[in-house]
């Protein structure tokens, strides 16, 4: 074990060490670019559209860069950094998204109705007629998963379960309730 005061100190006037004896990091950061950027690129094409993914990739050189473990000392594995990074962007992004869309949702008992519109009432009774007696005029086992599913709330499985199908002939069901009640409508 060495001595702090064993190693020689450099002045202000002494000469540096050859470069091959200054630590570089493993990679520059341009070599990092032209390796994985590419793969990156692809990486957030597949998730995005092209100009976000171009904004995804500078972002995670540029987080990369400015991280503390990249100033302090060479990353081991850069690879791997850069797909938490890439991940984590993505998450971020997810949230936000999520965020914004939560923050301009309204629910519907919240929105304020206009005055009655004696047109629009008598439109919509006679629609809400056609549906209830299109909906008469299915099979009995079909009406039931459809309503199932659209008035309870319940997911294909659970109806799969509490009617004795499998999740296919539940999804059969509803295809063919929603094509039914779809051509009656459009009427």
């Amino acid at each position: 074990m060495l001595r702090a005061a064993a190693l020689p100190r450099l002045g202000e006037d002494d000469p540096l060490p050859p470069e091959d004896r200054v630590p570089r990091p493993a990679f520059a950061l341009d070599d990092l670019y032209r390796i994985h950027g590419p793969r990156l690129l692809r990486f957030f094409s597949r998730r995005t559209d092209r100009q976000d993914a171009d904004d995804l990739l500078h972002e995670s050189f540029v987080r990369f860069a400015n991280s503390p473990a990249c100033r302090d000392r060479a990353i081991e594995c850069p690879e791997a950094y850069l797909n938490q990074i890439a991940t984590n962007l993505l998450r971020d992004r997810a949230k936000s998204a999520l965020q914004r869309s939560l923050a301009s949702h309204v629910p519907a008992d919240e929105v304020p109705l206009a005055g009655t519109d004696l047109v629009a009432a008598l439109e919509a009774r006679d629609k809400l007629n056609r549906l209830q007696n299109a909906l008469m005029r299915l099979k009995p086992k079909t009406r039931e998963i459809f309503l199932a599913h659209r008035l309870d709330g319940l997911s294909y499985k659970q109806i799969a379960e509490r009617s004795g199908l499998s999740v296919k002939g539940v999804e059969w069901h509803m295809t063919k309730a929603i094509d039914h009640l779809d051509r009656v409508l459009r009427r």
